[in-house]
């Protein structure tokens, strides 16, 4: 049931359709500025191909309402779905979200497990592999000169580093990129096909291959361990607790999707945003490591690479004022409460040095903050780190191509030059 106290949607204002997403940044934070000035607004869900049409659901679009419900799941749920608004069936949803759709006591126990990868000792023993890494990518933009920025450059450190970790051969990580693409893709027809049976098809195959990979490399490391985290997976037995061969391959999808897509769109995104402000990048530039930390937060903040998630009440709730009811389906959307102006003094203003900066673009505060954000911190600044010291002049040398997608704020293609 829905709340009757939350006003309908304005008619010029469609978050189920492609044309929203695909507008202007600008016209979309037009539109959430709007939303912010009233309650939290309910939106008409529409067939999503073989999907039929759900009961509809309401856009969180204030700082306040997206943390708030982030910090509070037994109300706020991702069971049964936090990357789809229709309702996916369940194995669907675990195949290509893992623990992303997942609540507690399931959540709380994939993540205890799987964070062993990503502990500070972990991570402090990448710091050299992805410093080589954004070293190589240089050393191949230097001799290719100029080119599509995302494929030579902000693509491959994050599926480098992942490959890494996980100890994917290189051998198959061009089958790797191809498929974390597909999954990605949202609505892209240049990924997905024209129709919906060709990309349900798509997507299957493509988690169906990421799943296989790591079912062979799982099974070959419980025989032959090495220093990687499938390694580490593969035979992690914690407290009795140890991952299904179906876990590990879900999680592997997770993670070549997810920890490519922030490194990917936030080294994309830096490139635009330093091209259009110029100011910023001479301020940056002026002094790398003093303004770097706050420098790639306001690039996170401000480019937002995920768009929203879903969450589903499961009880009658009241928050900020605003009234649900259990079965209602909210989505936080970052994009939006990253732009909020009663958190962010002049939002829409693209500042290196802002601070506070208590920036969604990692998720919100919660058990479902992003588990890889310290890393793709660090792989966003070794690249421009890297890029600063060997091609500072390295510039947007057109608009980019935007990927059609709601979900991921993604950039497919971006010419550079330097």
């Amino acid at each position: 049931m829905l709340s009757t106290t939350h006003p309908a949607e304005p008619a010029d204002i469609d978050l189920s359709s492609m044309r929203f997403w695909s507008a202007p940044q600008h016209e979309r934070n037009a539109a959430f500025a709007r939303l912010r000035e009233r309650p939290p607004v309910f939106f008409a869900e529409p067939d999503a191909g073989p999907v039929p049409a759900g009961p509809g659901y309401y856009a969180l679009v204030r700082h306040a309402d997206v943390t708030e419900a982030s910090r509070n799941p037994e109300v706020f749920a991702s069971e049964p779905s936090a990357i789809s608004i229709p309702d996916m069936p369940a194995e669907f949803a675990e195949y290509f979200g893992s623990m992303i759709n997942m609540d507690d006591p399931r959540h709380a126990r994939l993540r205890r497990i799987v964070s062993r990868g990503f502990t500070p000792r972990m991570l402090a023993r990448l710091e050299d592999d992805v410093r080589r890494q954004a070293e190589l990518i240089v050393d191949d933009l230097l001799e290719k000169g100029p080119c599509d920025f995302v494929s030579e450059v902000a693509a491959r450190l994050p599926l480098a580093i992942i490959c890494d970790m996980m100890g994917i051969p290189e051998s198959r990580r061009s089958m790797v990129f191809e498929n974390s693409n597909v999954v990605l893709a949202g609505n892209d027809p240049d990924y997905l096909g024209d129709d919906a049976e060709t990309a349900m098809a798509r997507l299957l195959d493509a988690g169906a291959e990421l799943s296989g990979l790591l079912g062979e490399l799982a099974e070959l490391r419980r025989r032959e361990p090495a220093e990687d985290l499938t390694t580490a997976l593969a035979n992690a037995n914690i407290d009795g607790e140890s991952l299904t061969d179906q876990e590990l391959g879900s999680f592997f999808i997770l993670l070549a999707v997810a920890g490519n897509e922030t490194t990917r769109n936030g080294i994309s995104h830096a490139l635009t945003l330093l091209t259009e402000h110029p100011d910023q990048r001479a301020l940056w530039w002026s002094d790398f490591e003093a303004h770097a930390p706050a420098a790639v937060e306001e690039v996170v903040r401000y480019a937002s690479p995920v768009n929203w998630m879903r969450r589903t009440v499961t009880r009658d709730h009241e928050m900020n004022g605003a009234r649900y009811r259990a079965g209602d389906k909210v989505l936080l959307i970052y994009s939006a409460a990253n732009r909020d102006p009663e958190v962010f003094t002049d939002p829409d203003r693209f500042d290196i040095t802002r601070s506070p900066n208590p920036h969604v673009g990692f998720g919100g505060p919660g058990p479902h903050f992003c588990l890889g954000a310290h890393l793709a911190r660090r792989e966003i600044t070794a690249m421009w780190r890297e890029l600063h010291r060997r091609v500072p002049s390295v510039h947007a040398a057109g608009p980019p191509e935007r990927l059609l997608s709601s979900f991921v704020n993604g950039i497919k293609e971006l010419p550079c030059a330097f």
